[in-house]
């Protein structure tokens, strides 16, 4: 076991692991943080997508205890309290949600995207799903759903301005 800590979601978990324990495997069976999910475990599918240092990545192919120093954001990380995320509600609006299982993991990638380009053209949504397997859809309403959040935030940030 190796002592590290890692800063998920704003917080500092001072942690014992394994050196070759991945960070899907720490957030789920050690923290408890079980809205990232376990699709494939090959880096193939994008379910166990995270945020780490503003770039999405697949959470089942990094090693944890490399991850110290890192700003790591989960979907849990996201709503504040009872309220939303406005990307969380833009999926529910768009009808976006079907069976659940990658939205979690589609709502990471894509709030990776609005944070570095808040008014992406549809090609580069696209782009930026393109790491993310959805077997219930067609992405159609996914796109959707990206393209409400990035208004919202925009009508958001103007108001704040």
């Amino acid at each position: 076991m190796e002592s590290v800590e890692l800063k998920i979601n704003g917080r500092i978990y001072p942690l014992q692991i394994e050196k070759n324990w991945t960070l899907l495997f720490v957030l789920r069976e050690v923290l408890g943080l079980t809205g990232t999910k376990c699709g494939c475990g090959t880096n193939d599918c994008g379910a166990c997508r995270v945020i780490v240092d503003g770039t999405a990545k697949n959470s089942c192919c990094l090693i944890a205890r490399k991850l110290e120093g890192c700003e790591i954001e989960t979907i849990e990380g996201l709503a504040r309290g009872n309220e939303l995320h406005p990307i969380q509600k833009a999926y529910i609006e768009a009808g976006a949600v079907q069976c659940g299982f990658c939205t979690p993991g589609m709502i990471m990638s894509t709030k990776a995207l609005l944070d570095a380009n808040p008014d992406p053209t549809e090609a580069e949504i696209r782009e930026a799903l393109s790491h993310n397997l959805c077997r219930c859809t067609g992405y159609v309403k996914i796109v959707e759903a990206v393209k409400l959040a990035a208004k919202w935030m925009r009508e958001e940030a103007l108001k704040q301005v």
